[in-house]
């Protein structure tokens, strides 16, 4: 039975924590406090090639366009970017069966598939959030250059920590929320004078319904990366690689039923989903690929606010390659904006910038776990960690799912 936020075990009558949004946001902040020096490194690796390839995709999506147009289904991209995905997901789940070690449960057993499609079935909503996003990104390019959309791409982190805090309970200090709003300057700086003019074929002001766009490009993807990050981290012990074949997976028939939905309106020469592709549309299914399977790692292994503020680094490289490839000017309004942006960056992430623990006295003190695991631990499991002030050890076929299942 719970009470207060705890339960009895009806064995041994001992009370154990009630896993929550709140305990698993703890746990992740003790976890991050024991990361070691191997894991910062890889934490590290993550942003570089996040920053790589965050960066080309929006100048990747303007050498698509031909005469300010797609000559292709920007679906058909998704469809065939999350095809992709998931056989990459297959490939590196046989290669991980494969250097399992004698007496682990064998992950690809029929009952493991199950029970896992079971626990991460809440997946399917942010597949459904990230197919919306992914068209989202090829109409945001038919109103502003990629570097601007890159910045204004910036404004989900201040959603993303509004959402983290309300849905995963995750504290957030003083300084960081100055940070972030230091964030909204720089990007506020960045956007001044950078809205074209004229109309659309609606008769609408190009300004209105390119802030109706930016609306919809900054909370859907939000909301889908907050609820992917929920997902992973509370099915911790399942494969990452399980799990994106799940959210792949629910990707691409989301994609495919929006294909066959056009087709039935338009006719059945839409349902060519090779129709107008190129090598620039290629190249760019390869590095969305690429971009989503990384970002599944940040979200499961480091943090979405961190995935984000690496996105921000990649607006400088996605501003001077645009800038070089298409002839786009660098304004003294982003140079400012960018520097704004990497002066908040520093300030989220700083030390002095960390969110303490409240002790049972009342004063603000920084926790240590109190499980005995060494500090080298890779990843403790977030749904353990979240029970460790508990008096009753659980076993692993005792534990449940977050998520209802």
């Amino acid at each position: 039975m719970s009470k207060n936020g705890m339960i009895e075990c009806s064995v041994c009558h001992s009370k154990l924590l009630t896993t929550s949004p709140r305990t698993v946001s703890k746990a992740y902040d003790r976890r991050r406090s024991k990361v070691s020096k191997r894991y910062r490194f890889l934490n590290i690796l993550l942003v570089v090639g996040d920053c790589i390839l965050v960066g080309l995709q929006p100048i990747l999506v303007y050498m698509c366009k031909v005469d300010g147009k797609f000559k292709f289904s920007p679906i058909s991209v998704n469809l065939l970017t999350e095809a992709a995905k998931v056989l990459f997901a297959i490939a590196m789940l046989l290669f991980q069966a494969r250097r399992q070690k004698v007496g682990d449960k064998p992950l690809l057993s029929v009952s493991t598939f199950m029970q896992a499609a079971r626990n991460n079935v809440f997946l399917a909503v942010p597949a459904l959030l990230y197919a919306i996003n992914n068209y989202l990104k090829f109409i945001m390019q038919l109103y502003f250059t990629p570097a601007t959309v890159k910045m204004l791409s910036n404004l989900k982190v201040l959603v993303i920590a509004v959402l983290l805090k309300i849905i995963m309970r995750r504290r957030f200090s003083i300084i960081q929320w100055e940070a972030l709003a230091l964030l909204l300057i720089g990007i506020s700086v960045n956007q001044l004078r950078s809205l074209p003019g004229g109309t659309t074929a609606l008769g609408l002001p190009v300004a209105t319904v390119a802030y109706l766009y930016t609306l919809i490009f900054v909370i859907v993807p939000s909301l889908a990366s907050v609820f992917n990050e929920y997902a992973l981290k509370s099915q911790f012990d399942t494969s990452i690689y399980l799990q994106n074949i799940f959210l792949y997976g629910y990707g691409a028939i989301f994609n495919f039923l929006a294909i066959v939905g056009i087709a039935i309106f338009k006719g059945p020469s839409s349902f060519d989903i090779l129709q107008g592709h190129s090598r620039a549309t290629m190249l760019l299914i390869l590095n969305n690929a690429a971009q989503g399977i990384l970002s599944s790692f940040f979200f499961k292994y480091a943090d979405t606010i961190l995935k984000k503020y690496s996105s921000t680094v990649a607006t400088i490289f996605t501003g001077i390659a645009s800038a070089a490839l298409f002839g786009h000017t660098l304004t003294i309004n982003f140079m400012l904006g960018i520097s704004i942006v990497f002066i908040s960056m520093h300030q989220f992430f700083s030390p002095l910038a960390k969110v303490k623990d409240e002790g049972p006295n009342g004063t603000l003190e920084l926790m240590d776990a109190q499980n005995g695991r060494s500090k080298d631990d890779p990843f403790i499991n977030m749904t353990a960690g979240a029970a460790d002030g508990a008096t009753h050890r659980v076993g692993h076929d005792e534990r449940k799912p977050l998520l209802p299942t």
